[in-house]
């Protein structure tokens, strides 16, 4: 890692170089790498097409299909941008809505959790602290799950660094909450909100794009925990390279809201995202590998937890 990382970064940071012009020139070249010679993923973002969209034809599907495996080499690119771009080139690309609400809470002392799906380039939020010029001390902090690739980890937390932001291992974000709560700091804390979670963090089933879908609730759990002001991201590419990322308030009371409703709220407005674009969405995640026939067998919940059953 101490080797290897430095040159792998030098690497990247020299590619970040290029225009804009020039990375999506490389963009090009690398999805018909990713799509017609590796397909990556190709049978599994297929099936999840075909069983997302049943409405759509085959060639719908496959303007989809081939339309995310652009962008998604162009998100890969437009990230390790983030290594080297100035502030006033970035504001070029990321159009910020919303940030007048966000600034009034924290005029009144309170902090903000901002919910995001892996829809368009989440990566691109990073640039959240140049939105709120009121309030220049306050901080950006971006939970995260440590790649198992070490060098690829530590890439991507200087990437989502690079404007001041902060990087918080999903293990530590409780103690990191409580520590800026004590220590009265103005912090607007990111959630990546639609991932897997496993087994035994089961605790809901919701309906989302036409499947029975097992999701995360302790993100609302630390909402109300901290009383955060919940928002919404919601993301549009206008054209490419440019983005749109309006934070649509979901409440300033989370604990007035009922078990479990901005959880909901969260994956309806989502869905209303990726109907709207799908080629944005990761669909090379595996989304649905857990069911709920497979939980019913294995698992059971007694007292609110998740214990296997007994063989």
């Amino acid at each position: 890692m101490k080797v290897i990382y430095p040159i792998v970064r030098a690497f990247f940071y020299l590619i970040s170089l290029l225009p804009f012009r020039l990375l999506y020139a490389l963009s090009d070249c690398l999805y018909v790498f990713i799509y017609y010679v590796a397909g990556y993923r190709k049978r599994l973002v297929r099936h999840h097409l075909e069983t997302c969209f049943p409405e759509k034809d085959k060639k719908e599907l496959k303007n989809i299909e081939r339309g995310f495996y652009h962008y998604l080499c162009d998100y890969f690119l437009e990230a390790i941008k983030l290594l080297s771009i100035s502030k006033e080139e970035m504001l070029k690309h990321v159009e910020l809505r919303g940030m007048e609400t966000i600034q009034q809470c924290f005029d009144e002392g309170q902090t903000c959790a901002a919910m995001m799906g892996h829809y368009g380039n989440w990566e691109y939020l990073t640039t959240l602290r140049l939105g709120w010029p009121r309030h220049p001390d306050a901080i950006e902090a971006f939970i995260y799950h440590p790649l198992s690739n070490s060098v690829f980890n530590q890439l991507f937390i200087d990437l989502r660094q690079h404007f001041g932001g902060v990087c918080v291992p999903k293990k530590d974000i409780l103690r990191y909450l409580i520590n800026s709560r004590r220590e009265g700091k103005k912090l607007l804390t990111g959630y990546l909100s639609d991932q897997t979670p496993k087994w035994t963090n089961i605790h809901l089933w919701l309906n989302f794009l036409g499947h029975d879908t097992p999701v995360f609730t302790n993100g609302e759990k630390l909402m109300r925990k901290m009383n955060d002001a919940v928002f919404y991201v919601d993301i549009e590419r206008p054209k490419r390279g440019h983005y749109i990322a309006d934070f649509r308030l979901i409440t300033k009371t989370p604990n007035e809201m009922e078990e479990n409703g901005i959880t909901r709220r969260f994956f309806e407005l989502l869905e209303e995202n990726i109907r709207r674009d799908p080629r944005l969405y990761l669909w090379t995640h595996n989304r649905w590998k857990r069911t709920r026939e497979e939980f019913d067998r294995r698992f059971q919940v007694v007292h609110g937890k998740v214990i296997a059953k007994e063989s």
